[in-house]
């Protein structure tokens, strides 16, 4: 059985901006809670995987701030 490539469209820093923003959007709609600091804690990994992302593909490396 051969396995299926699959090739992304998408940049991987755009993908992880774009659930972020969703889970903002799922956190807000949420009691406060334990359920609402777990999303809001993923929506802050995937803009920091992200931001790294585009920091290790910048011109010179600069650290992030």
């Amino acid at each position: 059985m051969q396995r299926r490539h699959f090739k992304q469209s998408d940049l991987l820093e755009d993908r992880l901006a774009e659930e972020a923003a969703k889970l903002r959007k799922e956190a807000q709609g949420t009691p406060p809670g334990i359920a609402r600091e777990r999303l809001m804690r993923r929506a802050r990994q995937a803009e920091t995987g992200s931001r790294v992302g585009e920091w290790l593909r910048s011109p010179g490396l600069q650290p992030p701030k």
